[in-house]
């Protein structure tokens, strides 16, 4: 499969380094140019180019940039993809939205109605911190397995999503629609605390619109804490 990734943080090169592990082909960019990639693009033995040559490249595109740059990209790149969103929205970052502020939706939600129905949004990766990208993988099977939260409108495109995790090294959890992406946004019961299927159901369940954790509590979280 060819990945195409927006975001040449620490977020989206780790992502980047363990699609190619799994035998996928990457092209990693950023809003700054592909000449600003090469070395990062030679680490994580993938190619480097800008955004639009990434979304040519891809079948699948990973967003993993600040929530408020999204509405600087051009939706018409989108068209025919599925979009795999890894971003979280931190008002200290991004500025206030209202939307968000008042409930009204969630993250990920707005990237769809953003990029039309001719895309395919599926929310994922944004709850585990980058760290634990590679050191909590563990292969197919394996007893005490982290889970990860998935959400789409598109079954077709979540199972896609789904099977990405499963060669990432976690296990994929189906948590909805893009409606109720929202329990495992930030600070949220699920966000970011590892968590094997049966105990990030329950963490999904736990959630409460509007009532966070306090800010930062995930960071020191490990395996595998009880909710």
């Amino acid at each position: 499969m060819k990945i195409g990734i927006i975001g040449a943080g620490a977020i989206g090169l780790t992502l980047a380094s363990v699609a190619v592990r799994c035998h996928h082909e990457v092209m990693i960019s950023n809003s700054r140019g592909k000449e600003t990639l090469f070395d990062a693009a030679k680490s994580a033995k993938c190619e480097a180019g800008d955004i639009v040559e990434a979304a040519d490249f891809s079948d699948i595109l990973i967003l993993a940039i600040p929530f408020k740059a999204i509405w600087q990209l051009d939706p018409k790149l989108f068209s025919g993809k599925i979009v795999l969103d890894a971003n979280n929205y931190y008002p200290e970052r991004d500025g206030a939205i209202l939307a968000l502020d008042r409930l009204e939706t969630t993250t990920s939600s707005m990237l769809q109605t953003y990029l039309g129905k001719t895309s395919k949004v599926v929310k994922s990766f944004n709850a585990i911190m980058q760290r634990d990208i590679e050191s909590d993988a563990r292969p197919f099977g394996a007893s005490h397995r982290r889970a990860l939260p998935i959400a789409s409108n598109y079954s077709d495109a979540k199972k896609i999503v789904a099977e990405l995790i499963n060669q990432f090294g976690f296990d994929p959890l189906d948590a909805g629609t893009l409606d109720e992406s929202w329990r495992f946004e930030r600070a949220m019961p699920a966000y970011c605390i590892a968590l094997d299927s049966a105990k990030l159901t329950d963490a999904l369940a736990l959630a409460k619109r509007g009532v966070e954790l306090p800010h930062g509590s995930w960071r020191k979280s490990r395996r595998f804490v009880d909710v």
